[in-house]
């Protein structure tokens, strides 16, 4: 705590660099990287509701996962083909 007072009172946070604009919150960058957490979160959850809730064996619900993974790579790879 007293080291945050000093850095404020002797004004010792002008001597930083701010953040490039490719850092920032509002960038592609953590955009994407926020996308990829909500997804990440939003397959924990559906792991938990498979498992807990449908009763699913935890190997059923990584091969439903699995699966998911294979065929909407194939259904990407077939759009980007034909459309590229």
């Amino acid at each position: 705590k007293t080291d945050f007072i000093n850095f404020i009172n002797d004004q010792e946070w002008k001597s930083i660099e701010p953040v490039s604009s490719w850092f920032g919150p509002s960038s592609l960058l953590m955009s994407s990287m926020s996308a990829l957490f909500q997804l990440s979160m939003w397959i924990r959850h559906g792991h938990g509701y498979l498992t807990e809730n449908l009763g699913i064996p935890v190997w059923g619900s990584y091969a439903i996962f699995g699966l998911a993974t294979l065929f909407s790579g194939l259904i990407l790879g077939l759009v980007s083909e034909a459309f590229g």
